[in-house]
């Protein structure tokens, strides 16, 4: 019975590491080449970002506001794009010589509104977007190339709303082209030929990022999930047979490291590598696996609407029109949002100068500069959360562990207020003008250090030391590449192997 039992053991045990062998084999080939691949290519993304139009580069690119031909109040633009509730955003600007007010509604649909005559605006044409172009970059000529749903830098959903876009060539030195929505007449995307050179190295190939896939969001999520899914398998099976194949006490007579391992050459580098650097792959990428959020585990990064419109103290499409004289002392306003902050009207006054932007916050019925207490922000975002109290409130003057600029800025100081609810939100608030800078709670906090410290490895101490950071994070990505190409190099000689056999 016993010898029965043992045999059967041993009889799962080798049908086990049979099929451990043939799935890291196999699968590896072309899972070695993906992980090779996305660190490359994570190389070149530590530098090099995938194209996208900066809040501070379009402030910088728009011409300065004319007040003085708004003829349309803030409600009757609101009117003339049908709004029944105040908008997530409304901001006056320029488009080409004439003043407009821009709103984003509350299920992302873009509307503009002529500041002269209430008229909406509902597409541009070529000739009109290849001179709102020329404007924002201060070029002698401008030309256009094309109008189109998307192509490979105009990708993301974010622009969906806008498209089609034109794109528009400057022809200057490097190579600059400019996308604008033929819906509104907005700059919505800026790219250089240098720009779209090395991300066809970085961002495109490590995010998948190929237009025919990123086209259909559903299909590029599936196909993110099973192509690191499979990788993780590869890893897991190599980490395994790497442990099975090693040897501490009784060596290897003719093996490599002191003869730890059987294997020479390629297959040497491997093994040792792999297992040294196992928990830094493993956990890359299912860090990487994670970031396309499977199952929606992690929840969004901003509040609801109801939550938004519950702090800014006001539902119905209106704002006061207030006296625009006080705004002469901001020489050359770019641009000036409008938003209720805390039960208040505020006007947000950008500049820019020397391309510099500044904004400046003041009271649109009062034309006063803001000013706003830490106990009126703590009671506005008191009803963030209903029946939640808070559970503290403290101010920033430094980065922490969970808001800290690293590809992207993080304003400074802010107020973070705490809550004690299930989820333990917390709320992040600009003292300058009361907007809500961010939202955090339990759930997003473990993402940051399951997905963000493990896969770009943006510990605090690093990022205020660098080039520290720089320095790791090219040292694990060579250990990942050592591991990868190895592993491609002793698969295509199997696989030649093989043919010749054949």
């Amino acid at each position: 019975m016993a010898s029965t039992s043992l045999s059967w053991r041993e009889s799962c045990w080798r049908f086990t590491r049979r099929w451990l062998y043939l799935v890291h084999r196999w699968a590896g080939i072309a899972g070695c080449l993906l992980i090779a691949m996305w660190f490359l290519s994570g190389l070149v993304m530590m530098y090099v970002a995938f194209p996208a139009l900066s809040d501070a580069e379009r402030l910088a690119g728009l011409p300065p506001l004319d007040l003085r031909a708004v003829r349309v109040s803030p409600d009757a633009a609101m009117a003339g794009a049908g709004l029944a509730r105040f908008p997530r955003s409304l901001r006056l600007e320029m488009m080409g010589g004439r003043p407009v007010y821009r709103m984003i509604d509350w299920d992302g649909k873009p509307h503009t509104v002529s500041a002269l005559d209430a008229a909406r605006i509902e597409s541009v044409d070529a000739p009109a977007a290849q001179e709102i172009a020329r404007r924002f970059a201060g070029a002698a000529a401008a030309r256009w190339v094309e109008t189109a749903e998307r192509d490979q830098w105009t990708v993301p959903n974010g622009l969906n709303a806008w498209r089609p876009l034109h794109r528009i060539a400057l022809d200057d030195a490097a190579g600059t082209e400019l996308y604008v929505s033929a819906r509104t007449g907005e700059v919505m995307r800026d790219t250089n030929r240098a720009e779209r050179f090395w991300n066809w190295l970085g961002a495109v190939p490590h995010w998948l990022y190929f237009t025919p896939v990123r086209a259909d969001p559903p299909l590029w999520r599936q196909v993110v999930l099973w192509t690191s899914g499979v990788c993780i398998a590869v890893a897991v099976s190599g980490i395994w047979i790497g442990w099975l194949r090693l040897r501490v006490r009784r060596r290897f007579a003719h093996g490599s490291a002191g003869g730890t391992s059987p294997y020479r050459g390629w297959m040497a580098w491997h093994h040792i590598a792999g297992l040294a650097g196992s928990l830094f792959l493993l956990a890359w990428l299912a860090s990487g696996w994670l970031s396309v959020n499977p199952n929606q585990w992690f929840p969004g990064r901003a509040f609801t609407q109801p939550a938004l419109e519950r702090y800014a103290g006001q539902v119905l499409p209106h704002f006061p029109p207030g006296d625009r004289r006080a705004l002469a002392q901001a020489a050359g306003p770019r641009e000036i949002r409008m938003a209720w902050q805390a039960g208040l009207p505020v006007w947000l006054v950008a500049t820019a100068d020397a391309g510099t932007v500044t904004t400046r916050a003041y009271r649109a019925d009062t034309g006063r500069p803001l000013a706003l207490s830490a106990e009126t922000l703590t009671e506005a975002a008191a009803r963030l959360v209903p029946g939640a109290r808070i559970a503290g409130s403290e101010w920033l003057t430094q980065h922490d562990a969970y808001w800290y600029g690293h590809h992207q800025p993080r304003k400074l100081p802010v107020l973070r207020v705490r809550f004690d609810d299930a989820a333990r939100t917390w709320a992040y608030i600009d003292p300058a003008n009361g907007n809500l800078l961010g939202r955090s709670d339990s759930s997003r906090r473990v993402y940051r250090w399951l997905f963000n410290a493990s896969h770009s490895w943006d510990f605090g101490w690093l990022l205020r030391y660098r080039p520290a950071w720089d320095i790791v994070v090219c040292l694990l990505s060579i250990a990942g590449l050592v591991v990868s190409v190895s592993g491609v190099v002793i698969g295509w000689r199997r696989l030649f192997r093989g043919r010749r056999r054949a």
